[in-house]
């Protein structure tokens, strides 16, 4: 019978599928091993930490830790951060007048799951920053064991963030209870190839554009103009019918959407389109606090901090990276029209790091395999 453990999964991915090791991808395993076989008292002495992988685009960082979750055989939960946060807002809101609501909710987590496995550990929300600066450390009081994904080091998240010293205790905790392994093979695995299948264009001037004839392919029933309701603000749209949603990108993400209205999106549909989108980056210019996906969030004074310089469409731009970071993880394809090539949306910026996860997430949208169920 062969083993299901990370080490012995990964190799068989290697020996029969076809993909092509590196070296740190092997040392990420090994940890993952590490951890797996403490958690099934399978390696005597050795101390339980949990995993942090962290590394550029590409690199293979969520795939490793899908394998690790499927190995598990005690209870464990895998979930994209944003979806997770999302989980505890409405659990704090719901245990509002406990006398330690973080105490309660990680105790509850503890009770359901042994394992936590978060993708895209990312931190842009100051509400966000100051329940996790406690909640890391209650978790892992609690005994919870998280493995995570991220493209930065546990010191780098919320690093421009303000009041960031209310997130400090969350990074001592990570830094205390998991290991941090740097995934950086130096090759983006995302661009290895596959059978292409186009999902983005560049507008011609005075043509028909190539979305009109995608809708008509997707669309299955009935389609109307009506514009849809997501969250509690109608969204303009191009056309839709139930499963499919044609829209402009001024009117998704021009408007006050959240992370959490993309996740809603998503659930009410299988394919994506989006019109007009335009060259998201620019000149930056002497900033303000940045209003995207964290629009609930309480503005605060940034008092003698420096305030970051915003390009005109970064707000804009933040709730793009959202959207693509959900599409992403649910396998829904977003097929895009922009005035420019893609490797042209956004080439200087605030937020220039950021989107560079959005840019490889976008090529690989260009294949047949994105939209396949794994």
């Amino acid at each position: 019978m062969e083993s299901s453990a990370p080490l012995a999964l990964y190799q068989q991915a290697i020996a029969r599928q076809g993909y092509v090791s590196d070296a740190a991808q092997l040392r990420a395993v090994e940890w993952l091993q590490r951890c797996h076989e403490a958690l099934h008292g399978e390696a005597t002495g050795e101390s339980l930490r949990g995993v942090y992988l962290w590394g550029p685009v590409g690199r293979g960082k969520t795939w490793l830790m899908d394998m690790f979750h499927r190995s598990l055989q005690v209870p464990a939960r895998r979930q994209h951060f944003h979806h997770f946060m999302r989980w505890v807002h409405i659990r704090l809101f719901q245990l509002n007048g406990t006398p330690d609501p973080l105490q309660a909710l990680a105790k509850e987590l503890s009770e359901e799951v042994r394992v936590l496995c978060f993708d895209e550990l990312f931190v842009a929300d100051i509400g966000d920053a100051i329940i996790l600066g406690r909640l890391f450390q209650v978790m892992f009081e609690q005994g919870v064991v998280i493995v995570a994904t991220s493209n930065q080091l546990p010191d780098q998240l919320y690093a421009d963030g303000f009041n960031r010293e209310r997130f400090l205790p969350a990074i001592d905790a990570i830094e205390r209870h998991m290991q941090v392994v740097n995934v950086d093979g130096g090759a983006d695995h995302r661009l290895r190839p596959g059978v292409a299948e186009q999902r983005y264009w560049v507008s011609e001037p005075h043509q028909d554009g190539a979305l009109r004839s995608v809708f008509d392919g997707l669309a299955q029933g009935a389609t109307t103009a009506e514009p849809a309701l997501l969250g509690r603000r109608p969204l303009k749209v191009l056309r839709r019918s139930e499963r499919v949603i044609w829209c402009r990108f001024a009117e998704l993400c021009g408007q006050a959407f959240s992370a959490l209205d993309f996740i809603e999106l998503c659930d009410g549909y299988s394919a994506i389109l989006i019109s007009d989108v335009p060259r998201l980056g620019s000149a930056q210019r002497e900033g303000r606090i940045a209003r995207g996906t964290e629009d609930g969030a309480v503005r605060v004074v940034a008092g003698d901090r420096e305030l970051p310089k915003l390009a005109v469409h970064d707000d804009s731009v933040r709730r793009f990276i959202a959207l693509v970071d959900e599409c992403y993880d649910r396998r829904v394809p977003l097929y895009l029209e922009a005035r420019v090539p893609l490797d042209e949306l956004y080439t200087q910026g605030y937020l220039s790091f950021a989107f560079r996860r959005t840019l490889s997430r976008l090529r690989e949208m260009q294949l047949q395999r994105f939209a396949a169920v794994d």
